[in-house]
């Protein structure tokens, strides 16, 4: 079976689980339907009346933040309703508007007064509070008994949570104000402080601020033009190299080189030259002198040498000169360098000296200019604060007042008999499936063949007609003729010709079951015979209308014999043996070797004979007559009783040696259990028996007309002994 079959299956065991406890459920549907309705009915009219109120958070008036707020609107809270709403339940809330309309006065009953915590409480619970979605409005409504008190309290409570909120909002913005201006006395002490203290330190320092107000402004100290010393103390470490490189190349030159030296320095000197040129002449002659051939001591030539040595002289001795000037010149110099480093030295000091000077000066201006800004912007802050608590801010605002309303809102009594309906239906089908999981009896085919392990022979409708007072073919035989086949199917042997027919308890069905069977196999040729071995509780003699004063009980005395308590019936091939009456003595008398002699006997002289046998587990007759006989039928009523006493049944007959071929599942409801049922109902056509009398299905019962027959069950193939080849289900009312 694919997986859509297997779901459409359970589906249907729960609708007839539902259609098989329908009485359950319509019972308890009903029962919550007039409890909902007798309720409703006793319950207070209530009247319902509700203001429209926008809320507003502090911060979103007209000028934005508030006192040390962030300033502008900004996204509004999600939380903020929510607040409100547990705000106006609170006490400081609702206890004014208590007070305000004399609620305590109104509701307290005659001779008492009620306390304020009880008429509080009363008043929560009279309270209704919606938020409208994507909005800043909310709904204030209250239930009440009056609808004028209705009215009137939504509209007071409206009115004191909006002076609340208002009073509150003003308590606060006089409260921030007052510390906002502590403030601002605190920090303007810090300006003037740190106004005094850069003061003194520019004075102690000498120092030049062109602009105090300003952090940026430029700070000097006393003229230290550091700049200019080092540039001089260069220059002069220029002039001393280069004084140096002259004088070393001076203390290198010769006299006659004085012109050369003169040019370094840059002087100009008429008689030096005049040397120079006499020199150049005086050796020039000498030269021309010694190549005429004049000898060494030759006047002239002695002349000209003497001559020469003057001129030399007289330059080495300007050549001295002009040396220890230019080395008193390097030595000024020298000098000069040397007190322009001291200066440059200690004017780098200084310099040092006013830097930290300077830094202390301008982390103090600094500190005055913060602080001096904070003030400044303080007070900005408190100037418009103080502008903003003279405009009016409405934090709550009432838009639509509360009225008297016409008609009582509470109890709602279509939604409440809804309700009723939808709990009534799922209590009701909640019970019948509780009861039905609790229900252990047989249900199904599955469950015999599960827990019994045997096969199901036939299934067998309620209301089923005794076969043996009904005129014609009817749909009910087909049931019976099915049970006959399957029960030869099922038979251990060909012989097997004496069955009994028992069930667990009284009631089941199992005498009509075993008689419908004996007739529709005598209508099929069979020679047949049925005893009714329930000597306490007797029941075939009813439905063949024969008295029971002799039968069974006389033949196992020894008082008769078989053809003696045989009668015949209106089938020729169907005689039937009443059970007798049972003296008190008798009692276990179908347990002796007379019982076995006379099953003998009758089954060599009929095709089939049925032992109609008591409850197997109230007596012990039904286990000796399950020994005796060759075959046993058990009968089940359907949804009765449990799984583990069935089982017992199966045991008793077992136990007892006999030979338990199948179960008939009677009694079963076909209005609710349709699923048992195949195509069969189609094609096995209704006959009409409006003129038929309807007999009665126990002996306690007379005959009833006839009446439509029940749904027929499909045809139950025998499969070799193993259960019907087809599953159908039942539900038959209670039998013998």
């Amino acid at each position: 079976m694919n997986d859509t079959s297997e779901v459409k299956l359970h589906f249907l065991d729960y609708w007839r689980t539902i259609k098989v406890r329908a009485g359950l459920v319509v019972l308890t549907f009903l029962l919550v339907m007039v409890t909902a309705g007798v309720t409703t009915y006793f319950l207070p009219r209530e009247f319902f009346s509700k203001v429209t109120m926008e809320v507003k958070p502090e911060g979103s008036g007209p000028m934005g933040g508030g006192v040390f707020g962030g300033g502008g609107r900004g996204s509004l809270d999600p939380m903020f309703v929510p607040t409100q709403f547990q705000i106006l339940q609170k006490k400081e809330i609702l206890y004014p508007v208590i007070e305000t309309l004399k609620l305590i006065d109104t509701w307290s009953p005659s001779g008492q007064k009620m306390t304020q915590e009880a008429a509080f409480m009363k008043l929560v619970r009279m309270m209704d509070l919606k938020e409208i979605r994507n909005t800043g409005l909310i709904e204030l409504g209250i239930y009440s008994t009056d609808a004028q008190e209705a009215a009137n309290i939504a509209n007071t409570l409206a009115v004191v949570y909006r002076e609340k909120r208002l009073a509150d909002l003003q308590e606060g913005i006089d409260r921030a104000l007052a510390q906002l201006k502590d403030e601002l006395e605190k920090q303007r002490k810090v300006v003037d402080e740190t106004a005094i203290e850069m003061a003194k330190i520019r004075v102690r320092d000498n120092i030049v601020d062109a602009d105090t107000e300003n952090p940026s402004a430029p700070v000097n100290t006393t003229d230290r033009n550091i700049v200019d010393i080092e540039k001089m103390v260069n220059d002069k470490r220029l002039k001393v190299t280069e004084l140096k490189g002259q004088f070393d190349a001076i203390m290198k030159m010769k006299p006659e080189e004085l012109r050369q030296v003169l040019q370094t320095l840059n002087i100009e000197d008429q008689i030096v030259n005049r040397m120079v040129q006499s020199l150049q002449d005086a050796t020039a002659k000498e030269a021309e002198l010694a190549s005429s051939g004049l000898g060494e001591n030759h006047p002239r030539l002695k002349a000209v040498r003497s001559q020469k040595e003057v001129f030399l002289q007289t330059l080495a001795d300007q050549l001295e000169s002009v040396r220890k000037n230019q080395a008193s010149r390097l030595e000024i110099e020298q000098g000069v360098l040397k007190d322009l480093d001291g200066k440059f030295t200690e004017a780098q000091k200084l310099q040092i000296e006013d830097r930290e000077k300077n830094k202390a000066y301008q982390e103090t201006k600094t500190r005055y200019v913060q602080a001096r800004k904070i003030h400044e912007a303080a007070q900005i802050k408190l100037n418009t604060e103080q502008i903003d608590r003279r405009i009016d801010f409405e934090p709550a605002k009432i838009w639509e007042r509360a009225e008297k309303s016409a008609y009582w809102a509470r109890p709602n009594v279509a939604a409440y008999m809804v309700l009723a309906a939808l709990v009534g239906l799922i209590v009701g089908v909640s019970l019948a499936f509780f009861i039905e999981y609790l229900d252990t009896s047989v249900k199904t085919i599955e469950d015999v063949e599960k827990h019994l392990q045997v096969p199901v022979l036939a299934v067998v409708p309620k209301n089923v007609h005794v076969l043996m007072n009904t005129e014609g073919d009817t749909a009910d035989a087909e049931i019976y003729r099915i049970l006959r086949a399957n029960v030869e199917f099922n038979k251990p042997n060909r012989n097997a010709n004496t069955i009994t027919v028992v069930s667990g308890g009284p009631g089941e069905g199992k005498s009509t079951t075993l008689n419908n069977l004996a007739f529709v196999c005598a209508q099929g040729g069979y020679h047949v015979l049925v005893i009714d071995a329930d000597l306490r509780r007797p029941s075939q003699h009813r439905f063949f209308e024969i008295d029971h004063k002799h039968g069974l009980v006389d033949y196992l005395k020894g008082s008769a014999t078989i053809d003696e308590i045989t009668r015949p019936t209106k089938l020729d091939n169907l005689s039937f043996i009443p059970s007798g009456r049972l003296p008190e003595s008798s009692v276990g008398i179908l347990n002796s070797q007379r019982m076995v002699e006379f099953i003998k006997q009758v089954k060599t002289q009929y095709d089939l004979v049925f032992f109609d046998a008591p409850p197997i587990l109230g007596v012990s007759d039904g286990s000796v007559l399950s020994s005796e006989c060759d075959v046993t039928i058990m009968v089940i009523q359907h949804r009765r009783f449990p799984r583990a006493m069935l089982q017992r049944v199966k045991q008793a007959v077992q136990q007892a040696g006999g030979t338990l071929i199948g179960v008939v599942l009677n009694n079963v409801d076909a209005k609710h259990d349709e699923g048992y049922y195949s195509a069969y109902n189609d094609y096995y056509a209704k006959p009409t028996r409006d003129k038929a009398p309807k007999a009665a299905t126990t002996p306690r019962r007379s005959a009833k007309p006839a009446a439509e027959p029940a749904p027929v069950p499909s045809p139950v193939a025998a499969n070799g002994g193993n259960g019907p080849a087809m599953k159908p289900r039942a539900d038959q009312e209670e039998d013998y």
